[in-house]
């Protein structure tokens, strides 16, 4: 966990669970989309703040590579780093392990951007001072 600028503890719900039950593929995205709003936050990024002066934080890419299914009543920790991908996107490393065992449940990334008014990438300079840091 020491290798994580962010980690964050979350638990599978019944309804994220297939006929299968285990937790549908598409419900990783949801839950690493919530561990990085929650980072973000952490680290002083409002993302309503930046919407209201017309900049729009967007994904452009998710590569997930599955490890081992959760199922109903698994707990599990996300942990993430952000690094900075290029001038104008900005990179996510995200896994998921289940919490009792340790075991990696999935390894993941994800490339961001933001957009201005005109939709054009444009990288706020507070984002950029964070990298620089």
């Amino acid at each position: 966990m020491n290798n994580y600028a962010f980690t964050m503890q979350l638990s599978v719900r019944d309804y994220e669970c297939d006929l299968q039950g285990i937790v549908n593929n598409s419900v990783y995205q949801n839950y690493l989309e919530h561990v990085r709003h929650e980072y973000i936050k952490s680290i002083g990024i409002n993302f309503k703040d930046y919407a209201m002066k017309g900049i729009n934080f967007v994904v452009l890419r998710v590569e997930l590579d599955y490890k081992f299914p959760l199922s109903s009543g698994d707990t599990f920790w996300v942990g993430i780093n952000m690094y900075k991908a290029s001038e104008l996107k900005i990179g996510f490393q995200q896994d998921i392990f289940r919490l009792n065992d340790n075991k990696p449940v999935l390894k993941g990334k994800v490339l961001a951007t933001a957009l201005n008014t005109r939709g054009r990438p444009e990288i706020p300079s507070e984002v950029k001072e964070y990298f620089e840091a």
